[in-house]
């Protein structure tokens, strides 16, 4: 992924609140709404914008409840992903789809990553359950494996040990942040990628 196409992709997540901060002020309501609740209320007022959300709700491919989810990037060592699978990682965030509709979901994970790409995380937990009684069994689960290959900084997950969810939860990998790139690149002597600062003007010779 280039750099123009990772910018754009933070600037639409840019403005997006953590998930600790889902109520939504809005004027002329008794309370404080959360999102959807806002958005639901735009919609119906006829003010619904463009929705930055690029996650699917469209149809997907269906999983078994006890399928392993297992994906990555081209790129990404085999030892680093081994690490992944065997939970070799701190897990910096994590988020509890469990209740929620499919379409709350694709909300409660947009944000969740719009705030771990802010932080500069690295390695998540998302727990999504099997779905074994569901009307559409592995339902939930199913579209959190959609929805994770086709975000750019995502570059691999695995369903977790058993230990930490089984296959009702997948721990996600996301890029390294640019900054962090360039201190090891600085660590182990290699040209950094970022221009160098312009000579200051006012330094040259009359």
């Amino acid at each position: 992924m280039n750099h123009e196409t990772e910018d754009d992709f933070l600037a639409a997540m840019g403005d997006v609140k953590p998930l600790e901060q889902k109520r939504v002020h809005h004027p002329g309501m008794a309370r404080d709404a959360t999102y959807a609740e806002l958005k639901r209320r735009e919609t119906a007022l006829g003010l619904h914008t463009e929705d930055p959300n690029f996650l699917t709700l469209g149809e997907v491919v269906q999983f078994d409840p006890h399928e392993t989810l297992s994906w990555k990037k081209d790129g990404v060592q085999p030892e680093v992903f081994k690490n992944l699978q065997n939970e070799r990682y701190t897990v910096d965030a994590e988020l509890d789809l469990h209740g929620l509709t499919v379409r709350e979901a694709r909300t409660a994970v947009y944000e969740f990553l719009a705030s771990a790409l802010k932080h500069g995380f690295r390695t998540l937990k998302i727990a999504h359950g099997r779905g074994v009684r569901s009307e559409t069994p592995a339902r939930l689960k199913s579209y959190v494996n959609a929805w994770l290959i086709n975000v750019d900084n995502v570059v691999a997950f695995h369903s977790a040990q058993t230990r930490a969810g089984g296959t009702g939860a997948v721990l996600v990998m996301l890029r390294k942040p640019q900054k962090q790139k360039e201190l090891n690149r600085e660590m182990h002597g290699q040209k950094s990628d970022l221009p160098l600062p312009r000579p200051d003007q006012s330094d040259k010779p009359a």
